[in-house]
């Protein structure tokens, strides 16, 4: 199994005070102590590997965007510090990366490490906390790319990934799963909201439901989806603020929920699974959850 990660990460800060922080990727990286997987350095992503979800202008005014010092504010939440630019890039190189490995043979599962999260990106539109699609790009190069035909994205993050709905809403090539947590930012994630080929399926959750209800509805809802969907390649949006210790949200999942819907969904696309990290705020379950979720990749792509 193959871990992407970069110190470049790192750079990426913060207002003080704000949830997806620095601190993150040392509750991250004790979630992986000790486990048995090959590291590898996310290479900075190529612009075109953007390209493939947002346009060049958008592209353009992130870029321009990055302060040389301090802070820039690109909506309520999401912020540029010098060095978040190189961060967003990386963490497309590192989907990238991870996906040709898969794809290739060469390793059955990678978990990318990285930050800036992607999952609210929309394609003109930086929003909760999330720059670039990342995700959906590293569908889009499966697809594009590799020429695979049928490609999957699970998320369990917490929110709806608005973002990876509006850049993938016509592409019929990629079945997109998602369960939330509902009413919750963004808003959006309706059952109705079905994507343009009716390769969406949005699964919203109560507040308070716990981790016996989401395994009633990926029982009954996603995994059949995906034995009908057939992948070749499965993605996960791996969003750790599900957790019942964490504070932006309330589904009150625990650790060991994320060991049993990570195993399960290994299942499908004969094992190949990619993982990137999204959400996930209280460090101490964020730690507890990638050990989770991250070993049980490891012993699935043995």
């Amino acid at each position: 199994m193959l871990v992407f990660t970069h110190e470049a990460f790192r750079g990426h800060v913060t207002p003080p005070g704000h949830p997806e922080r620095v601190e993150r990727l040392a509750a991250v990286e004790r979630g992986l102590a000790g486990l048995p997987v090959e590291r590898r350095e996310c290479p900075f992503g190529e612009e075109a590997e953007v390209l493939r979800c947002h346009p060049a202008g958008y592209l353009a005014r992130v870029k321009s965007a990055v302060p040389s010092e301090g802070w820039a504010q690109l909506d309520g939440d999401t912020f540029l510090s010098p060095g978040s630019y190189e961060a967003a890039m990386r963490a497309v190189g590192g989907i990238c990366a991870a996906v040709d490995a898969v794809v290739s043979g060469e390793a059955r599962t990678a978990f990318v490490a990285g930050r800036p999260p992607g999952h609210h990106a929309e394609r003109e539109t930086a929003m909760g906390f999330c720059l670039f699609g990342t995700v959906a790009i590293g569908a889009k190069r499966a697809l594009d790319h590799h020429g695979l035909q049928r490609v999957a994205i699970v998320d369990f993050d917490v929110h709806h990934g608005n973002g990876t709905q509006d850049l993938l809403w016509d592409e019929g090539r990629c079945l997109y799963v998602s369960s939330h947590q509902m009413p919750l930012y963004p808003g959006t994630g309706r059952v109705e909201e079905r994507g343009a080929q009716g390769q969406i399926v949005n699964l919203p959750l109560r507040g308070g439901s716990g981790g016996r209800a989401m395994r009633e509805v990926y029982e009954g809802s996603v995994f059949p989806a995906l034995t009908e969907w057939e992948p070749e390649l499965l993605l996960i949006s791996a969003g750790f603020d599900a957790h019942a210790d964490d504070p932006l949200a309330g589904l009150e999942w625990q650790a060991e929920d994320f060991r049993w819907l990570t195993d399960r969904l290994c299942d499908f696309a004969g094992g190949r699974v990619v993982s990137t990290l999204e959400g996930g705020y209280d460090l101490e379950a964020l730690a507890a959850s990638v050990a989770a979720h991250v070993s049980v990749l490891e012993e699935r792509g043995r």
